[in-house]
């Protein structure tokens, strides 16, 4: 759905940098929200988020004596 004389997508609004969508079409935002993609940085974000965003080295195992 690029428009060649307008050079701009009628789905997605591309080349614009942010995607096109509008609240009337609830189904369409539906479609094109987070998570029908691959996320591939907000997979590693919810598992960071879950172990409270820890870096850094491994803590060392404590010795039973």
């Amino acid at each position: 759905s690029y428009h060649i004389q307008k050079s701009r997508c009628a789905q997605c609004g591309y080349p614009s940098k942010k995607l096109r969508h509008y609240n009337w079409s609830v189904k369409a935002q539906r479609r094109k929200t987070t998570g029908t993609g691959r996320m591939r940085y907000l997979k590693v974000v919810r598992r960071r988020f879950r172990n409270g965003f820890r870096e850094g080295p491994r803590p060392v195992k404590k010795v039973t004596s």
